[in-house]
């Protein structure tokens, strides 16, 4: 048999913004998650979702860092992609960005399956920060868009069940400390991409685990999948049981239909296939199918209000379409986390492709006869035995070794396997990968000793996992590992001994901000605001006099810093100190849209109404405005009874009552 399937490097080219700097502030306060349901909902919950609703939520994103140096400036830039194609479909790959499938194109018809964005916009959707819309993403980690993306992860060409080559993806997912690989291929003459996903756990401890495949695709369509109920969720954080396709005379399988962003996740019945499909008003578009562990199906639409068309506009260019997304899950809703048993895996097989359909039957009014229709079509494109087979067949192939490396991800895997010695076979994470940012925790490693920097700056990163924390907690108890230490113990929940390793390396620490930075934010955290403020205050003149130049680490360290002690001087009522802070920050800074919001909110403070008004009149974009966030509104009606002008309106709820 010849196989004509070809994986290949190719640079793709697109308008797209810069990332920055990452925020140099480890993020201690708690995670600002939109996720969460009114706790009287809970009560009305089957019993396996309303437990695993509750089990293990992500508290904070520590180790990671959150992600928020971008803007809005967008130029033609350079992204290295791997393509994966046979003679039917062509995918194109950004290993870069978390290995996004960022089209995928069905030659036969000439036509882009996914909903492919002409730009790539970053904007703070994921738990991170940092992420862009389109095409098909794999997260992992908690409830929300994975850290990883805007990340890179690992790629090299492996063989593939029938011989021919497979894409490999993989990486070590920090938030759980898991490693994950996702095996694309394409059988000759198919006209279905294939995923094997797998997911390890390595350590003698359960793990919570999340997984949800988010697919881009054009808005314009109807959104099927073999369930007559769904539990809705919207941005007033209430998650309700609804009938489906019509909830209270309005088809929701529709996005247009639906006024409010919101999710639908569909309650397919026990046995029943698991899939979903978007087709337009011809009966044509987009279906994804899997194995059965991946039970959960999830429609997300924007709605058509000013707000949800808002965030559309963010997040592409205005006038180039819509789009929502089809999903599919571990659980049943993305509240849910489930248990991953110590040192075992689970995987699974997905297949992404084209579907035809009547469009009278799957358009029509008879919810029944769609489906039926629409399934019937999948099963003959694809028939579910063929899934099932292709993955009996994948999964032998989960452990062989990568061949050729075509891309590489982070180091922090490597120094996890040099840690514990963990075997992953098909999935390694080599010594060579090994950087600059895991040197010190390397040298923790082997020596039992966390060095001190040779010059001063920002510190490092931050390890929070148990056996990290205990070799910091026997290290020679310097300022830095003191330092360190306290970010472990606070993330474990320990927080007066936090704050007594925080105090402690006040005493002989040459670098003082770091520390007062994270004694602030405790402070915070127990409503002790004045003397936050005071802390914040201390810090900020620390970092000013300490600042050897405008480079990128400091530049980023100032902002960061100084971004939050503006807010902290603010709550405790002192304008004057916070319009001292302001003053300090660089001018370059202080043009960003974030801190054009925080200009206003100062100005307001001192009583200036006429001038924050006329910060907004001038106009600013808050490029790392937060999903669900309401600050710019909530200020603009202190400042006026006007409407709040479109430009600024990013509201995701309807009106409180």
């Amino acid at each position: 048999m010849v196989v004509v399937t070809t994986i290949r490097r190719e640079v793709l080219t697109l308008p797209a913004a810069e990332l920055g700097p990452g925020n140099p502030l480890p993020p201690l306060r708690p995670l600002d998650e939109t996720h969460r349901i009114d706790e009287r909902d809970r009560r009305e919950l089957p019993p396996d979702m309303a437990r695993q609703i509750g089990h293990a939520p992500l508290r904070s994103v520590l180790p990671e860092r959150i992600r928020d140096g971008y803007g809005r400036t967008r130029a033609p830039r350079e992204m290295p992609a791997l393509v994966i194609e046979n003679d039917r479909l062509r995918a194109t790959v950004l290993p870069g960005c978390g290995g996004r499938v960022v089209s995928l194109f069905h030659k036969p018809s000439a036509r882009e399956l996914l909903y492919r964005n002409p730009v790539l916009q970053p904007a703070c959707f994921a738990l991170n920060g940092a992420w862009f819309s389109g095409g098909i993403e794999w997260n992992i980690g908690a409830t929300g868009h994975t850290a990883l993306s805007c990340a890179p992860v690992y790629a090299a060409r492996v063989t593939a069940p029938d011989g021919g080559d497979m894409l490999r993806l993989w990486e070590w997912e920090r938030l759980r400390d898991l490693p994950f690989q996702v095996d694309l291929w394409l059988p000759e003459g198919s006209d279905f991409l294939y995923a094997g996903v797998r997911i390890r756990n390595p350590h003698e401890r359960t793990t919570p685990l999340y997984w949800w495949s988010n697919i881009a695709v054009p808005e314009d369509r109807r959104v099927l999948a073999p369930a007559d109920a769904a539990w809705q969720f919207g941005y007033e954080r209430r998650l309700r049981r609804v009938p489906v396709p019509a909830d209270g005379g309005t088809d929701q399988t529709y996005p247009g239909n639906s006024t409010y962003p919101g999710d639908w996740f569909y309650e397919i019945p026990d046995g029943r296939r698991r899939w979903i499909a978007a087709l337009d008003d011809a009966g044509d578009g987009l279906v994804q199918t899997s194995t059965d562990t991946l039970r959960g199906r999830k429609l997300f639409v924007w709605g058509t209000g000013p707000g949800g068309r808002r965030w559309q506009e963010w997040l592409t260019e205005p006038g180039t379409g819509g789009y929502c997304e089809i999903q599919a899950g571990i659980a049943r809703t993305q509240l849910e986390h489930v248990p991953l048993d110590a040192e075992s895996e689970v995987s699974w097989l997905e297949a992404y492709g084209p579907l035809g359909a009547d469009p009278g039957t799957a358009l029509g009014p008879d919810w029944a006869a769609a489906l039926a229709e629409t399934e019937a079509r999948l099963e003959t494109a694809l028939p579910r035995a063929d899934v099932d087979a292709a993955y009996a067949r994948w999964l032998p192939c989960a452990d062989t070794e990568p061949g050729e490396m075509l891309a590489t991800g982070s180091g922090w895997g490597a120094l996890e396997v040099l840690r514990a010695s963990y075997k992953l076979p098909g999935t390694p994470f080599d010594e060579s990968t090994l950087g600059d940012v895991q040197a010190p925790w390397r040298e923790l490693l082997e020596t039992g000793s966390f060095p001190e920097p040779r010059r001063v700056g920002p510190p490092g990163e931050s390890l929070v996992a148990r056996p990290w924390r205990d070799m910091l907690e026997t290290a020679p108890a310097r300022p830095l590992t003191e330092y360190h230490l306290g970010v472990a113990q606070w993330h474990a929940g320990d927080r007066a001994q936090a704050v007594r390793s925080w105090e402690r390396a006040l005493e002989l620490a040459p670098s003082q901000w770091p520390l007062l930075r994270c004694l602030a934010v405790a402070d915070q955290q127990e409503g002790h605001h004045e003397r936050a403020a005071d802390r914040y205050a201390e810090a900020f003149d620390d970092l000013c006099r300490e600042r050897r130049d405008d480079g990128t680490a400091w530049t980023a360290a100032t902002a960061a810093l100084g971004r939050e002690a503006i807010d902290a001087l603010l709550t405790a009522r002192r304008p004057a100190a916070a319009r001292a802070v302001w003053e300090r920050l660089r001018p370059r800074t202080r043009e960003r849209g974030r801190f054009r919001l925080i200009e206003a909110r100062l100005l307001l403070a001192e009583g200036d109404r006429e001038a924050a008004r006329a910060v907004f009149d001038a106009g600013f974009e808050v490029a790392d405005l937060r999903e669900g966030a309401e600050a710019i509104g909530e200020l603009w009606a202190r400042l006026t009874d006007a409407p709040l002008p479109a430009r600024y309106d990013f509201r995701m709820r309807p009106p409180a009552d």
